[in-house]
């Protein structure tokens, strides 16, 4: 389906970002991976793309907070895998604080690795989009760009930001056969969640299965975690053709969270 495309996808090396990555590749998309991590576990990912679905798999250690290595990294992109078609902005980070204890370190690196990052990648690869006269802009938000909780202004803020520049992006390029959207998850099933219930168990007294019924899935009526599939596959049929007329939308996929 993606044969002789390329996606770039920043936030790349575990969870969500990873997932989208392999579905890419799997439908034969040339990837550009992208984060922090183990830079054994990083290879061990990349090469096993390679060997698993016969594409090529390169990877950027770019820092999402730096627009020069940005920029960089999408030229690295377009040089080494011939062009960056699809563009898949995931790279985040969270903190949690009463906004008035809240660190300005902290708020400024939120917003730029969850908002500016996707700015500034956006804005380095659709010169080429628009040359091609094809590409697909996919921002992973959050229902946190709908809704709001307390204590993750900067996150909140960043995702509700993100969602506005998918719009303006989708009117400026809608003529160009490049389409800007939002996938906004709920709570997805990582490891990142998973390494959560052990401390929430012993801090709140609860058994495994409570800590993910009521404190973790408080918000979604299904109960149920998102799994990373579930996602992953949004995201590749955001980058096929049949969803060439789906542009400046943001897709929930959070067990009913936002319908509430």
């Amino acid at each position: 389906m993606l044969a002789g495309k390329t996606a770039l996808i920043t936030g790349s090396t575990s969870g969500i970002g990873l997932g989208i990555a392999r579905a890419m590749a799997g439908a034969g998309a040339n990837v550009m991976l992208n984060g922090f991590g183990n830079a054994a576990e990083i290879e061990r990912e990349r090469a096993g793309i390679v060997s698993e679905f016969k594409v090529k798999a390169l990877y950027s250690p770019a820092d999402m907070t730096k627009p020069a290595e940005i920029a960089a990294m999408v030229k690295t992109c377009e040089a080494q895998l011939g062009s960056a078609d699809i563009v898949v902005n995931n790279a985040g980070v969270q903190h949690v604080a009463p906004i008035e204890e809240f660190p300005i370190d902290k708020w400024d690196a939120i917003l730029a690795i969850n908002l500016n990052s996707a700015f500034h990648t956006i804005r380095a690869a659709v010169p080429g989009m628009k040359a091609r006269k094809w590409g697909r802009i996919i921002n992973t938000a959050s229902a946190h760009s709908l809704v709001a909780s307390p204590f993750k202004a900067a996150y909140v803020t960043a995702k509700h930001g993100l969602l506005g520049l998918s719009k303006t992006v989708a009117l400026e390029l809608a003529t160009f056969g490049v389409t800007c959207n939002c996938i906004s998850p709920g709570y997805v099933w990582t490891p990142l969640v998973e390494r959560q219930i052990p401390d929430q168990m012993k801090t709140r007294n609860m058994t495994e299965e409570q800590v993910k019924r009521d404190v973790l899935l408080a918000a979604q009526p299904t109960k149920q975690f998102v799994t990373v599939d579930q996602v992953s596959s949004l995201a590749l049929y955001l980058a096929s053709d049949a969803a060439a007329n789906i542009t400046g939308t943001n897709i929930s996929i959070d067990g009913g969270w936002t319908a509430q």
